[in-house]
């Protein structure tokens, strides 16, 4: 099943930093991002991760919250999110329930060998639970950015 465009997500739990239960349908009311990548405390993922950091009160202002979302360990995700100061929850998706939710287990090339990971994707969820928008195999640069643009004119539309 592949989400689309305008369709209610499908309710998850899942275990993430700050000791923390989330569950997409307790956000109701705001909008979530959720932002999938493949590994804590790597180049890419350090810069992407910033960049949402450094812009978390614009996505506050746009009524938006912020969730990363990786394979990773919670021991691992805990310690990326304390070593980058980030201001928002980690979530560990090491059973791949939400990966798989939003389909974003693609194969990949590293060094001639193929292997399952994250494709870098991201996911725009509206107030009332229904996908808005959303970012398969992103570039990091300006791309959080984009995100924050897409929250701000949702939020305005509501």
């Amino acid at each position: 099943m592949t989400l689309a465009i305008g369709q209610a997500v499908p309710n998850f739990s899942a275990t993430a930093t700050g000791d923390l239960a989330v569950t997409l349908s307790e956000l109701k009311g705001r909008q979530v991002v959720i932002y999938f990548y493949p590994k804590a405390s790597t180049p890419g993922c350090t810069t992407e991760g910033g960049d949402f950091r450094d812009r978390k009160a614009d996505f506050d202002a746009a009524n938006t919250v912020i969730l990363g979302v990786s394979r990773d360990g919670l021991r691992a995700q805990e310690n990326f999110k304390a070593k980058q100061a980030f201001n928002f929850e980690l979530i560990s998706d090491k059973d791949e329930a939400i990966c798989k939710l939003f389909d974003v287990i693609k194969l990949k090339k590293l060094y001639g060998k193929e292997h399952l990971g994250i494709e870098r994707s991201t996911f725009l969820i509206d107030a009332n639970g229904k996908l808005a928008r959303e970012w398969r195999g992103v570039k990091v640069k300006g791309h959080a950015q984009e995100v924050l643009e897409a929250a701000r004119a949702l939020h305005a539309s509501d």
